[in-house]
């Protein structure tokens, strides 16, 4: 296997009724993490570029190379999606890089111009073959969308999609970026009923303040596309910690860098089996 468009792995599990993992990339060792994940649940997974994760590397294109690099010599299905672009720009460097889904995120934008925004943005990708996820939401600070109390109406969402032709949306349903608990609390009736209302899969951001038991719960209620990245984060920051406590005169980066690497996979691994509906088991 090797290099996939999210549309296909997206698609597919909307059919099946399960979810599929979407991690963010921070740098090379997240990327090889991610696909050693994805090997060892012998599942797909989406790899996320962010806006943020670009500017944090100078730009998107170095982090991107990598990235897709990576992903081509996948034994398993992996796809590579610009996540949360707010610049226009950028979701037409991705798409000339080569990414196969890319994510506009208007979700700050007054209504009318999200509309206008995103639709210019769906054309331009769609005309390269490209699949376009779009974000419906409120001004609310960093979360806009994803903010504490903000919820996407099904019936403003349905006039979103027709107006823009997004192939997928991010959708309020509960979740908040950042977060370090697992705590949040998720609308299982009104992922149901965006599911009924909308004719695209919906993707769900600020996956990891959410437990396993209601992300599952979210799947079986409509949710396809799960983005998890500071529970991912907290796993490869941990083993990094450990490992530099154990020895204060390590200096070798590879040294600590290669368990966080092992441990975000083992933790991704064990994500991309919860949201495919397998059988398993919380860490103790």
């Amino acid at each position: 296997m090797t290099l996939v468009s999210a549309r296909e792995l997206v698609t597919d599990a909307a059919a099946r009724g399960i979810g599929i993992g979407a991690f963010n990339v921070i740098h090379l060792e997240t990327a090889e993490g991610l696909v050693r994940a994805s090997a060892e649940a012998g599942l797909p997974v989406i790899l996320q570029i962010s806006q943020n994760c670009a500017d944090y590397h100078g730009g998107l294109e170095p982090i991107a190379l990598a990235t897709l690099a990576v992903a081509r010599r996948a034994e398993t299905p992996v796809a590579v999606h610009l996540d949360h672009a707010e610049r226009p720009e950028l979701v037409d460097e991705a798409i000339a890089l080569g990414f196969g889904s890319v994510m506009f995120d208007g979700g700050a934008l007054p209504y009318d111009e999200n509309v206008a925004v995103t639709a210019a943005v769906a054309e331009r990708a769609h005309a390269a073959g490209v699949y376009l996820e779009g974000e419906l939401g409120e001004v609310g600070g960093k979360d806009g969308a994803h903010a504490p109390g903000v919820r996407t109406d099904p019936d403003e969402a349905r006039a979103f999609v027709a107006a823009t032709g997004v192939d997928a949306l991010a959708v309020a349903v509960g979740s908040s970026h950042a977060m370090t608990d697992r705590t949040a609390s998720l609308d299982l009736d009104l992922i149901a009923r965006l599911r009924d209302a909308l004719p695209v899969p919906l993707v769900l951001h600020g996956s990891s303040g959410v437990a396993d038991a209601v992300i599952a719960d979210a799947v079986r209620a409509g949710m396809t596309k799960i983005n998890v990245s500071t529970h991912l984060n907290g796993f490869f920051t941990r083993a990094i910690r450990s490992t530099l406590d154990a020895d204060a005169k390590l200096v070798d980066s590879r040294k600590y860098l290669s368990p966080a690497r092992a441990a975000l996979a083992g933790e991704a691994a064990r994500l991309l089996r919860l949201f495919a509906l397998d059988d398993v088991q919380v860490p103790t």
